[in-house]
């Protein structure tokens, strides 16, 4: 079985487990209930697995800002004029070294948990990723579970000057109060207070965040100065050495790789030197990284990342195609931008920042993706992401409270899946297992073969060929049926080294047995596809 191609699942742990389906709009923990991270017993791990999964993402692991008050268990209590929704952003850290206390069955024990949950998940043959969130932190940062000797973040600081490269871990706004646009009580007798100010964490960086700011966060300083013209970005910086003892914290937990929140709004100096810190102790560590400037991936991916998310490009390539705004010229063209360093590229169709597939306002329909997964999942010997209930079309059209009404799953608020079950997910777990299981896709070459099918621009075809094992993919992004009469470009039979001959192949999504004969010239091989259906031929040659 080949085993490098890289299937990420990933996992929003407060839904995933939660069997309440009360639903109460804004509603409170005792309400609306929450998963656990023993919701992940090796029973549900084995049946992720079985879908074809290699690594899961438990998103929200790391204790962030939230509405619940926990301080009967010594954890402070967050003011809720900055925090978003009754459970909170998972990407307002409140404490680097702690576990959301939502996620624990015993609070007291909360990390033991999180440790036995790496070790099931390890037994399960699958590996961990969990949130690294350098750019910012919730506006009350204060941890109570850092190892001793370690200082805490804005301890050192000296608020009197906004800009510090050295020793200061927050920019500030000396002499000014921290004054957003919203009510700074919401609803408790004392307000929030904040003096001086510190900036926002999207780079807001005066006293008065608006509502689409990211009022409920701080900003991390990395030793550059955005307000004016010098920078010191090296390790005399006091955030970078914070920054090192969190990762090899939990590296040490045997977290075996960590999506990077808002990478690229952190140097890519500090990103080169902590890699490679974390890796002279962890050495097969992986880094996963969300940017979104093209003209900064082979920056990043230079400074030590293994992945990056390829939104920008194929993402946004294939939901247009999926929705039948663009051709599937839109396909090859988002590929060819990236092709030098195709390996680094993460693709995925949904995650906890885009809409659902089967939302109304995307393609109202997972059903319609179909040919999108088997393209993305099959194209590259790249990873591919699935987010959880994508594979049995969950559509986010729920206004659960904060986040609204907006085709998200929301990150903000107790909630639960509809108990819903779809064929869908036969669908993605024969999709992700031949990735997972096949040669060609996992080792082999990849071979557009669109330019000789131009004709076609709802539909999309290519080959993967490793050794003698070779695949002949072919999706209908179409919503009818098609009989396509595909041609195999001459060249395609010289550089993937096919013998012209007539073979026996296996239709992997069927397990049908036919025939197909492949020839130069004018010798075009016929494919039936159902509506936003797929076929995948597997040819020994």
């Amino acid at each position: 079985m080949a085993s490098n191609k890289i299937i990420i699942y990933q996992i929003f742990t407060r839904l995933y487990g939660n069997r309440n389906n009360h639903r109460v709009v804004d509603g409170t923990i005792e309400e609306n209930g929450c998963g656990k991270l023993n919701d992940f017993t090796p029973s549900t791990l084995k049946k992720i697995r079985e879908l074809g999964v290699s690594h899961i993402w438990y998103t929200g692991v790391i204790r962030h800002a939230t509405q619940t008050d926990y301080s009967a268990f010594g954890i402070p209590r967050q003011h809720p004029a900055v925090v978003k929704g009754k459970a909170g952003s998972p990407y307002a850290i409140t404490d680097y070294y702690d576990v959301d206390p939502d996620l624990a069955v015993c609070i007291d024990k909360r990390m033991e948990e999180f440790e036995a949950l790496v070790d099931r998940t390890h037994r399960a043959g699958l590996k961990v990723i969990i949130d690294f969130v350098p750019n910012h932190v919730a506006r009350q940062y204060k941890s109570i579970c850092k190892p001793d000797g370690v200082r805490d973040l804005g301890e050192d600081d000296n608020p009197s000057v906004g800009f510090d490269p050295v020793n200061n871990n927050f920019y500030y706004c000396p002499g000014q109060q921290f004054t957003p646009y919203f009510d700074l009580y919401h609803g408790e007798k004392q307000p929030y207070t904040e003096m001086p100010a510190r900036a926002t964490g999207n780079d807001c960086f005066n006293n008065s965040p608006g509502r689409n700011d990211w009022y409920e966060t701080v900003k991390l300083n990395y030793g550059r100065d955005y307000n004016g013209t010098w920078s010191m970005t090296d390790e005399r910086c006091s955030t970078w050495h914070k920054m090192l003892d969190i990762l090899l914290f939990w590296a040490g937990k045997g977290v075996d790789a960590f999506r990077c929140d808002m990478a690229e709004m952190v140097p890519a100096e500090f990103w080169a030197w902590v890699t490679a810190k974390v890796r002279e102790q962890y050495p097969q560590i992986r880094f996963i990284g969300e940017v979104y400037n093209p003209n900064e991936y082979r920056h990043y991916i230079a400074s030590g990342f293994d992945y990056l998310y390829d939104k920008v490009g194929m993402y946004d390539a294939m939901r247009d195609v999926i929705c039948h705004r663009r051709g599937t010229d839109a396909i090859t063209w988002a590929w060819q931008q990236t092709d030098d360093i195709r390996n680094h590229m993460l693709y995925f169709l949904e995650n906890h920042d885009e809409q659902r597939i089967a939302s109304d306002f995307f393609a109202g329909s997972g059903e319609k993706a179909v040919p999108a997964l088997v393209v993305n999942a099959l194209m590259q010997k790249n990873p591919f992401m699935v987010y959880a209930g994508q594979e049995w079309g969950e559509r986010g059209m729920d206004a659960e409270g904060f986040s609204g009404q907006d085709g998200r799953t929301t990150i903000f608020d107790y909630w639960s899946f509809e108990n819903t079950y779809s064929p869908l997910v036969n669908v993605y777990s024969k999709v992700l297992n031949i990735a997972r299981t096949e040669k060609a896709v996992a080792e082999g070459q990849m071979f557009d073969v669109m330019y000789a099918n131009a004709q076609y621009f709802r539909q999309y075809a290519f080959i993967r060929k490793a050794g003698k094992e070779m695949l002949l993919v072919v999706a209908n992004f179409d919503d009818a049926p098609v009989d396509m009469q595909l041609m195999i470009p001459d060249y395609a039979f010289d550089f993937l080294e096919i013998p012209e001959k007539a073979y026996k192949a296996q239709e992997l999504m069927t397990g049908n047995q036919t025939s197909v004969v492949l020839m130069r010239g004018n010798n075009p091989v016929s494919v039936k596809l159902d509506a936003r259906g797929a076929v995948v031929l597997k040819i020994k040659v």
